[in-house]
């Protein structure tokens, strides 16, 4: 089980999308003889600059109890790589925030959809039932569509690539025109 990290760091860089922010921490159990975590993960992200707003979205077993501003520039380790992944991803490296980890907390179904949404190409959608399916129960595109809102790392889970049966858009927490000009970015690599 996940363990609450008493401290977290942050960082908020601009994008063409708004400020993007990007809050890391400790969770789980590495092995240490201690059962602490030493190994970072992305625990919440979004296009926002409010930091209390992400960490509101933390699982309450993972939610640290203050969270650390840091400019770009002190930026270091995961933080570091995740910045970098949301600058290469802009750049046109789509798949970068893939390989950056990420900590959430769900049932099985939810992680089981979060773990399937970051196997989906960018450039790619599927919907709300074939996320369901994918994730191992095919009637649940309801349960599908709440780990699309419960996903507190948007871009490194990427849930804007899900899109409603009629071919809709569907609901996205930062708004239909983020969504819309992710997707569009993916379909044109380098686009700004």
């Amino acid at each position: 089980m996940a363990m609450k990290t008493d401290a977290a760091r942050s960082c908020t860089v601009s994008t063409p999308d708004g400020p993007f922010t990007i809050v890391t921490g400790h969770g789980g159990s590495d092995g240490a003889a201690d059962g602490v975590d030493r190994t970072d993960y992305v625990l919440a992200s979004g296009w926002t600059a409010e930091i209390a707003e992400l960490v509101g979205l933390i699982h309450p077993s993972l939610r640290p109890s203050r969270t650390e501003a840091l400019p770009e520039e002190e930026c270091d380790g995961l933080l570091a790589r995740a910045v970098a992944a949301v600058r290469s991803y802009y750049c046109g490296e789509n798949s970068a925030p893939g390989d950056v980890p990420v900590l959430q907390v769900g049932g099985p179904f939810i992680e089981r959809a979060w773990s399937r949404l970051r196997e989906v190409p960018a450039g790619t959608t599927l919907t709300y039932t074939e996320l369901a399916r994918i994730s191992g129960n095919p009637a649940a595109s309801r349960a599908a569509a709440s780990a699309c809102a419960r996903n507190a790392a948007a871009l490194f889970v990427p849930c804007h690539r899900v899109r409603r049966s009629d071919g809709g858009i569907g609901g996205f927490r930062y708004g239909a025109a983020v969504k819309s000009a992710l997707l569009r970015r993916e379909e044109t690599p380098g686009l700004e």
